[in-house]
């Protein structure tokens, strides 16, 4: 009895034990950054005596439940800092958020640590450096081009990487795939990319040998963080371009943020400097938010959602382009009718519920579904008119048109519609360690896209259709005619390994080596990519990274790489595979007394199962198979720093080749009895001629640039700091080109270097101040820019694509089609 009694008497005690410690409980959240403001993730959070310990997320939050109303001392570990210590006091049932800032170690007593870069995925970019950027597309694509990307076209949001196209590029938010209208065929048809630079704290992008967390592609992975508001704040910017507005909030107890984007973008300004005339009608509505609401101090619910409309009207009325040689000038003329009416809306909309409990483990579960409603609808009709231009500078009609040298009309037709929804459910966990991480995730994806397509261009000259076949019916060209209801369904999964140790000569080393699995039901392919990095810091140079990196990279077919150029669906197309190796060097240093950073990295990339297409401005069109091999290499360099103090610029070179081959490729050129050629891959009229047959071998991809160089600078006034410059400049060397007729072997004629500088002036009228005055009134602005814009500083015609013509001979003109010209505008940023 008197055990009972004893038994009873110690669990009344254990339960109000437990109930008194459950109620005298509170929480520490916060964000653990590095001293140049990334965010740490894998940070150890515990408190003195405790064994109770959780680790920071991938955006540097954690959120960890301590004893109330007295001091407990936080310690905050990550390899590669020193140990840091804050002391808080929280009264019970409530919440305090704090900011943390780590300062890396100094082991050897020589050199300091100064970020966490050595466990960076790729290369970080700040946001907020380009916030003056001047760029018509005033868009997150636009500050990646002084980072590894490739984009010839100003008014395009695409990008290619390392010899990639616009379709081998993973575009990540809050580690959610985002996807791109499919329809699009011209830059100035876009609006812009979803990643909202307003709503944006973290960049990450990596253009090549990226880790196996992320998806299936075969360039680059760009990985887009939002911030979690922690004040009330709100930004509008007006331009003559558009608006862009944007608010966010918490809410008293700290456990609901919220944030809300809204974008309005017209480019009827700049498409009125383009050779073609007439009335355009090109808007961009784009409204996106992020909700985030923390359960409990371990469970949180986030919602990420956007809706967008893009409207592209034209009424072209008439068309002036110059172009040949100065020996060699012509005008080509064109008078139109008819119109066109395109129409793009995409909607995406994402759940996540994450767990991030006492313990080493992290879990998210997330379900999202994208839509994009497309139509594509014109009917143009040209007349134009070829002229020899005067080139004798004696004569008084120098430039003048001296005659014509031919007339013709052309007919441009389509009726384009698409519905497609791509809905995924995923699972993604983490285990933290000392010095291991295992992370591991599962997605399930199906893809629902029916589309109709009916399109065909006809080109007339001198009355007659071109190609001009006597006694037969005229010939339409690019005819697509077809339906098509695409369902499939897709199973990816990952498990990826890091181990991060200071070893025993102080130099510290991080590898990662993960998995990828692809299933497609559609051709019934699994695919395997290992894939690798390697990083090391020597004890002996503690400012310099050694990288390798490399892996399998395959990328399964999507609805674009099935169909052909008539529009024939391959629903048996395989993965395209590329195998990358990169070497690659990452410095810091100081000049000036001022903090800069080098890297540095060599890549190759072998080819195989190759999809190959055309490229007209932005419109890929695929042969629908895997019909050849390929290669890629070239270095990239990239500096970035104060080059004048208080002002970070960057500055970018790479080289590039990059060529494929198609497999048993060749073409006959037959000849006539005088050994003259007569017409490649032709007979003539029953006439006994003899032919060569010839092996193109290896041909320049469509993104074969040999050279880009990218440079964002800023600086100011010493006398008036407030006043700003900001200049962004882009050179490349000529893109691969050739006639409209599917031969791969024909595209080796290069387009003209692409030249663009752009130039802006800025002044801050207000400082960032409080948001209140000395007798307590309540100020409108925290801080408020107003700043004048130049494009195309130097009114460069830059060529994105050519228009090819035929007269009655038979004889082609490739016709440049001109980006846009030189265009001044003005911009408004204020902070409330």
């Amino acid at each position: 009895m008197s055990i009972r009694l004893h038994f009873f008497i110690a669990t009344v005690l254990l339960l109000l034990s437990a109930h008194f410690s459950f109620a005298q409980t509170a929480t520490v959240t916060g964000n653990v950054r590095d001293s140049s403001g990334l965010a740490v993730e894998g940070a150890l959070i515990a408190f003195q005596g405790s064994t109770k310990a959780v680790y920071t997320d991938a955006t540097g939050n954690f959120s960890i439940e301590v004893p109330a109303d007295k001091n407990v001392v936080l310690t905050i570990n990550r390899l590669g800092y020193n140990e840091t210590k804050r002391t808080v006091n929280v009264p019970a049932g409530e919440t305090l958020n704090v900011s943390i800032n780590l300062k890396g170690n100094n082991t050897l007593g020589t050199q300091v640590v100064v970020s966490n870069r050595i466990y960076d995925p790729g290369i970080p970019i700040p946001p907020r450096v380009f916030d003056h950027l001047p760029s018509p597309s005033g868009d997150i694509t636009a500050i990646l081009r002084f980072a590894g990307a490739t984009s010839n076209n100003e008014l395009s949001t695409q990008y290619m990487v390392r010899g990639g196209n616009f379709d081998e590029n993973l575009v990540y938010i809050n580690g959610i795939e985002i996807y791109r209208p499919i329809l699009t065929r011209a830059g100035q048809q876009e609006g812009l990319s979803f990643p909202n630079p307003d709503m944006t704290e973290n960049i990450m992008f990596s253009a090549g040998g990226f880790e196996a967390k992320y998806g299936d592609k075969m360039s680059s992975v760009l990985d887009v963080r939002y911030k979690r508001p922690t004040r009330f704040r709100s930004t509008l910017s007006m331009s003559l371009l558009g608006i862009n507005a944007s608010a966010e909030g918490i809410s008293d107890d700290t456990r609901f943020t919220w944030m809300i984007g809204i974008r309005q973008k017209s480019n009827r300004y700049l498409l009125r400097s383009l050779d073609t005339k007439g009335d355009y009608v090109a808007s961009y509505t784009d409204a996106q938010g992020l909700f985030t609401y923390d359960i409990t101090d371990n469970w949180t619910l986030q919602y990420l959602g956007g809706m967008s409309m893009n409207k592209y009207n034209l009424t072209p009325a008439t068309r002036e382009t110059d172009f040949g040689t100065l020996n060699n000038a012509l005008r080509f003329t064109v008078y139109f009718e008819g119109q066109v009416l395109n129409k793009f809306q995409t909607q995406f909309h994402s759940l996540s519920l994450n767990y991030a409990g006492a313990g080493k483990w992290t879990h998210r579960w997330t379900v999202s579904v994208f839509n994009s409603y497309e139509t594509e609808t014109f009917d143009v009709l040209g007349q134009y008119y070829i002229d020899q231009l005067e080139a004798d500078f004696g004569k008084p009609t120098f430039g003048q048109v001296a005659f014509n040298r031919g007339v013709g009309s052309f007919l441009n037709h389509a009726r384009n519609y698409l519905d497609a929804w791509i809905t995924n459910g995923e699972y993604q966990g983490s285990w933290y360690g000392d010095r291991h991480t295992f992370t591991y995730g599962l997605k399930f994806q199906h893809e629902s896209i029916v589309d109709e397509l009916s399109e065909w261009n006809y080109v007339d000259s001198a009355g007659y259709s071109v190609p001009f076949y006597p006694l037969e019916s005229f010939d339409l060209q690019d005819v697509v005619k077809s339906r098509a209801q695409l369902y499939s369904n897709r199973i990816t999964g990952f498990v990826q390994y890091r181990f991060a140790d200071t070893l025993r000569d102080s130099s510290q080393l991080v590898f990662t080596f993960g998995m990828r699995s692809h299933y497609w039901d559609m051709n019934g392919q699994t695919i395997f990519s290992p894939r690798m990095q390697l990083k090391w810091m020597p004890h002996w140079k503690r400012n310099v990274i050694f990288t390798a990196a490399g892996g399998l990279y395959s990328q399964p077919p999507f609805y674009r790489e099935l169909r052909n150029y008539n529009g024939t669906l391959n629903r048996n197309v395989k993965a395209q595979t590329a195998v990358h190796a990169v070497l690659g060097t990452d410095i810091t240093f100081k000049a000036w007394k001022r903090d800069f950073r080098f890297i540095g990295e060599l890549f190759y990339k072998y080819l195989d199962n190759l999809n190959p297409y055309e490229v007209n401005d932005v419109r890929i069109r695929y042969f629908g198979d895997n019909l050849a091999y390929g290669y890629a290499y070239g270095i990239d360099l990239r500096l970035y720093g104060e080059f004048v103090k208080d002002a970070e610029s960057w500055v970018s070179v790479s080289l590039l080749r990059t060529q494929e081959n198609l497999y048993n490729d060749y073409y006959r050129i037959y000849l006539n009895s005088d050994g003259d050629t007569i017409i490649p891959g032709y007979t003539l009229n029953n006439v006994p001629v003899d032919s060569i047959t010839n092996y193109p071998g290896m041909i320049p991809r469509p993104s074969d640039q040999l050279l880009t160089f990218g440079l964002y600078f800023q600086d100011y006034l010493p006398i008036l700091p407030d006043c700003k410059m900001n200049l962004g400049l882009i050179l490349g060397t000529g893109m691969p080109f050739g006639p409209p007729n599917h031969q791969r072997y024909q595209q080796v004629f290069r387009m003209p270097p692409y030249r663009r500088v752009d130039i802006g002036f800025s002044y801050q009228i207000i400082k960032p101040r409080p948001q209140t005055d000395e007798s307590g009134k309540k100020k409108i602005f925290k801080s408020l820019w107003a700043g004048l814009e130049v494009f195309n500083l130097l009114q460069v015609n830059n060529t994105i694509s050519y228009y090819w013509i035929k007269d009655v001979t038979g004889r082609s003109y490739a016709v440049p089609n001109y980006l846009t010209n030189r265009q001044i505008s003005v911009r408004v940023i204020a902070q409330f």
